[in-house]
């Protein structure tokens, strides 16, 4: 039976990932890049697509490598141990916006960008497989996943809430106040990350295969579960993704800047933490909710039913700072769904893995939790790609002016832009809901 500080340690995991570098790489780079660093529309979506194919590469070799690794913290805790202080520099780097022209600014963004990548996935698909040998128990694991879920979510509330606030206290320009906050946050994933592999315990030791093979990543492909499931990650990504990129554009531009009410500053990254509060406080009341409903598969699809009605809900509300508070009401909503199915995902990949196990002989648990980073990260930068294209598309113009350095935007259809970001945070979601309903009615683990 693990101990509560096992549970802790495990949460402070992606808490760093997913609380810290992914929440701000999802809510800030899109118009990061755009506004404040200088890359162009195109330059940006293409810098995602590139990073993502690559990743394709990547997340399945190394969950390969971390099946493989054995040392004497463990299988998969010393990629953590080991990964902590890269990742938490690079990420701090990437947020500096250093002093060059275009072309400078190009080779910098994507450089840094792909090493993030790179680093992300080896400290990423080891945490996510260690949930598939820290027990062999299926509450347990439905525990752990949930306590990750809270990590992650609530140090994203303490991220996005104090944003603004810790900008205005740097002060400066924008680009100042971005690379001051990449250092502090970086830090921080890095000792979270640190923590996480220290703290944890491997006390299953996986099946190995005797030698490298291409088999356990043709097996995936046979594995109906895993496809479905992978799927599935990636449609839930696309949801979450659209919303993450498009938020700081809403603001910008829909509501005319940030909203103050009663002292309160609600910029973008302000505006999508009362969704991480809530998503915190259901990411805990999923194991009830799944027990109380029969199985992940139910629970899952009920909860991706209120992400489908509350973005449709959104499309309708009108596009007016006085309305402020009813769209944080839907926010809250949508993510009452959201915190729901988020830590089924990955306790559903460790039944997938233990699926796998049981038909093959031999484990194949990294390079299965592989997938479910891949498809995280696949389906966010995708969605963000998308989102700076069809802003593009709309009349949304980025750059950096090769005499002065300095960053220039030009809209030359605000209406139309107006109207794609409203889209983007609501009715494209909704899409992706209702697909991901789809899939899980087919998806044939009954757990």
């Amino acid at each position: 039976m693990a101990k509560l500080r096992e549970k802790i340690g495990y949460a402070l995991g992606d808490a760093a990932a997913g609380g810290i570098t992914w929440k701000v790489m999802s809510i800030a780079f899109p118009l990061f890049f755009t506004n404040v660093f200088g890359l162009t529309v195109a330059d940006t979506a293409t810098l995602m697509l590139i990073a993502r194919m690559f990743d394709v590469i990547t997340d399945p070799v190394m969950g390969s490598l971390a099946d493989r690794t054995q040392s004497r913290w463990g299988t998969y805790r010393p990629w953590l141990i080991l990964g902590a202080v890269p990742f938490g520099l690079i990420f701090a780097l990437l947020l500096y916006t250093p002093e060059f022209g275009p072309v400078g600014k190009r080779i910098w963004a994507y450089t840094l960008y792909l090493s993030m990548m790179v680093v992300y996935t080896a400290v990423n698909v080891p945490y996510g497989s260690l949930l598939g040998v820290m027990t062999d128990d299926d509450n347990e694991k439905n525990q752990f996943s949930s306590f990750r879920m809270v990590g992650a979510y609530a140090m994203g509330f303490i991220t996005l809430l104090s944003f603004p606030y810790l900008q205005k206290f740097v002060g400066g320009t924008e680009q100042h106040q971005y690379a001051v906050l990449g250092a502090f946050f970086g830090l921080l994933a890095a000792s979270g990350t640190l923590a996480c592999g220290l703290l944890t315990k491997e006390r299953l030791k996986p099946i190995r295969a005797e030698k490298f093979s291409l088999k356990p990543f043709a097996d995936l492909f046979r594995n109906k579960p895993w496809v479905i499931l992978t799927l599935i990650g990636i449609c839930m990504n696309f949801f979450n993704g659209f919303r993450y990129a498009v938020a700081g554009y809403l603001f910008e531009y829909c509501m005319h800047g940030d909203v103050t009410v009663s002292g309160l500053i609600i910029n973008y990254t302000v505006f999508m933490t009362f969704g991480e509060l809530t998503c915190m406080i259901f990411g805990g009341v999923s194991p009830v909710f799944t027990k109380w409903v029969g199985s992940k598969r139910k629970a899952f699809m009920w909860a991706a039913v209120i992400c489908i009605v509350t973005s449709i809900l959104f499309f309708f509300v009108p596009m007016d700072p006085a309305y402020i508070w009813v769209l944080v009401a839907i926010v809250i909503l949508t993510s009452v769904g959201i915190g729901l199915y988020s830590p089924l995902l990955w306790s559903m990949y460790a039944d997938v893995a233990d699926y796998a196990t049981e038909k093959n002989g031999t484990s194949s648990t990294g390079v299965i939790f592989s997938s479910g980073t891949m498809s995280q990260k696949f389906g966010t930068a995708i969605s963000g790609s998308l989102v700076a294209l069809l802003l593009g598309f709309s009349g949304f113009v980025s750059g950096t002016d090769p005499v002065t350095d300095q960053t220039i935007v030009t809209i030359t259809d605000p209406v139309a832009v107006n109207e794609m970001i409203w889209l983007l945070f609501s009715i494209f979601p909704a899409i992706i809901a209702g697909i991901m309903i789809g899939l899980l009615y087919i998806y044939p683990i009954k757990k």
